[in-house]
């Protein structure tokens, strides 16, 4: 595996960009350019993570692709088809963006997240994005989610298998897939299955760590690895079956610290276990 974050900056100089990734210790990184770069630049910034040996995890196509707006949608549809046409050209492992939400807000839960017809408005975005584009070496995927499919390993599944392009990929984040007590205290065995269940087309990853509280609802929250309850040692190990340049990359912080505190963390479980990162 491949441990990367975030890199602040805008950057128009590849070497200086690889030169800042590997201050931080990380093998992978996010795309860090975006499509009205020129195909000279693009060039450039794909030849410098290959000669840093430096893996470029994901390019970020966030936008709601299922938006109840006609408009909407559309601008979406042809951000997503200019985002997977970037990672295709930079060499990125994957483009990813969310299914979209039916609801007011681009990514947040709403009722007819779950209509019947959802599962097929899906599939037929995302034939539209890979189908107009044709990648050849990047993967168009979905993150997964807590309050849209696909928010189970089942559920991913039949996606892939419905969508049914070979450019199609999974980009997992397991913790956004925890929205139940039992799945959050079973962690261990489903990441476990994620690996085994969608690992052949698992292309990036997020990580991240999560408490629980004690309210009399179901209060679960996110939080940077270390900070949370899960067992990073048992995460670590199951990813690690995973290809052995598959991104996991961290997210979600406020502060370079807090980069820093996690990526350290994280490294240290993975000696501890003996994962490569």
């Amino acid at each position: 595996m491949r441990l990367g974050g975030p890199i602040n900056g805008t950057w128009t100089d590849a070497t200086a960009w690889t030169t800042a990734v590997q201050q931080q210790g990380y093998r992978a990184a996010y795309c860090p350019i975006d499509q009205t770069a020129s195909s000279v630049t693009i060039a450039a910034f794909a030849a410098a993570a290959a000669q840093s040996d430096i893996v470029i995890a994901e390019v970020g196509a966030w936008s709601n692709p299922m938006a109840s707006d006609d408009v909407t949608r559309r601008t979406a549809l042809a951000f997503c088809q200019e985002r997977l046409a970037l990672a295709d050209a930079i060499g990125a492992r994957c483009c990813v963006n969310i299914a979209g939400s039916r609801g007011a807000v681009w990514d947040g839960p709403d009722a007819l997240n779950y209509a019947d017809d959802t599962f097929a408005l899906i599939v037929d975005s995302v034939r539209t994005i890979i189908d107009v584009v044709k990648p050849t070496r990047t993967y168009y995927t979905l993150e997964t989610m807590p309050w849209m499919l696909p928010d189970s390993i089942e559920s991913y599944v039949a996606l892939v298998k419905a969508i049914d392009r070979p450019q199609m990929g999974v980009h997992l984040d397991p913790i956004n897939m925890m929205n139940s007590v039992e799945r959050f205290y079973r962690h261990r065995q489903f990441v476990d299955a994620c690996v085994t269940q969608l690992g052949p087309w698992i292309k990036s990853v997020h990580i991240k760590d999560m408490t629980i509280g004690r309210p009399f609802v179901v209060a679960l929250q996110e939080c940077a690895p270390g900070l949370g309850m899960l067992d990073y040692a048992s995460i670590l190990r199951s990813l690690n079956r995973l290809a052995p340049d598959t991104p996991i990359m961290l997210e979600h912080l406020e502060t370079a610290a807090e980069y820093d505190a996690a990526a350290a963390y994280v490294r240290r479980i993975a000696g501890d276990v003996g994962v490569g990162i």
